[in-house]
């Protein structure tokens, strides 16, 4: 099945329920990268709720950033997510060393780290961004951003992700779920869904074994009262461009250019975001600065 998000209320529609199939997504950005097991798990967990947070937002031009920093050996990891729930990203250290906890289970918390933050922000078209911040709990990160929202965003969020990879790297399945308690739910709303929660597989292990069904058909297993809002496909996605990189090209000083052309004979940029990379001629970077005369 291709890449898709599904939301639905449930428990009488006092509860929101999110899910993304996000495996391949995860595996474009994990060859753009060359990115190594935890670094995948890690920047891929990231990536899918990230596009689900992206799917929360109201209008087509608003986006948000996800930020976060554990201090840890994989450096930053750093998403940008749209309203249609596309994302992009990346992370400092694609080749972070592999670590495991037990039975061979990836241990991302530790190269992660927890000495750090989680930062949100969100362009709403408004005069200022608005950003919430939270210290990480495990750098596990389904953990840090179910904290994220309860503290934050002030929405009680059970979150559950998951990135399941093979020996040499290759994303086998990927995927999240994000419920989250409305004002009007009802204790007995809330036991049912600790009781949903309490019985999840693991996240890559219900994707995977859901690989030839549908995300509705999954949402209405996990609550009969599954009320389907919506699916749509998602994909990792990235805005840049040649025209784009040449515009960010001239905004260098004229000497920094006139070197490119006389002493490098071109140049070669790459976007941090997806690992594009754009070369320009020694008149195009002419062109670039005869504009500019």
């Amino acid at each position: 099945m291709n890449d898709t998000i599904c939301k639905a209320l449930v428990c009488q529609d006092h509860v929101r329920l999110y899910l993304i199939r996000s495996t391949d997504l995860v595996q474009e950005a994990r060859d753009r990268f060359d990115l190594y097991p935890c670094a995948c798990a890690a920047l891929g967990r990231t990536l899918s709720i990230g596009s689900l947070m992206g799917s929360m937002l109201k209008d087509e031009k608003e986006m948000l950033t996800i930020s976060i920093n554990g201090h840890g050996p994989i450096g930053s990891i750093i998403v940008d997510a749209y309203h249609d729930g596309s994302v992009r990203g990346f992370c400092s250290n694609p080749h972070v060393d592999t670590e495991f906890k037990e039975a061979g289970k990836l241990n991302v918390g530790a190269v992660v780290g927890t000495a750090g933050t989680l930062t949100v922000t969100k362009d709403l078209g408004m005069q200022e961004n608005f950003s919430g911040t939270v210290e990480l709990v495990s750098g596990e990160i389904g953990e840090d951003f179910a904290y994220y929202f309860t503290k934050s965003e002030q929405t009680p969020t059970a979150v559950s992700v998951g990135v399941l990879v093979d020996p040499s790297g290759n994303v086998i399945s990927a995927g999240a779920l994000i419920l989250q308690v409305l004002p009007d739910a009802t204790e007995t709303d809330i036991s049912i869904c600790e009781h949903v929660i309490e019985g999840l597989k693991p996240m890559s292990t219900i994707i995977a074994e859901y690989d030839d069904v549908s995300l509705e058909r999954l949402a209405e297993d996990l609550f009969e009262d599954a009320h389907i809002l919506e699916s749509k496909p998602v994909r990792f996605f990235c805005p840049c461009s040649k025209e784009r990189m040449a515009r960010a090209l001239a905004t260098l000083k004229k000497e920094d250019l006139q070197a490119m052309i006389e002493e490098d004979h071109g140049a070669q940029i790459t976007c941090n975001f997806c690992n594009e990379r754009y070369s320009f001629t020694e008149k195009e970077l002419q062109e670039i600065l005869d504009e500019r005369l």
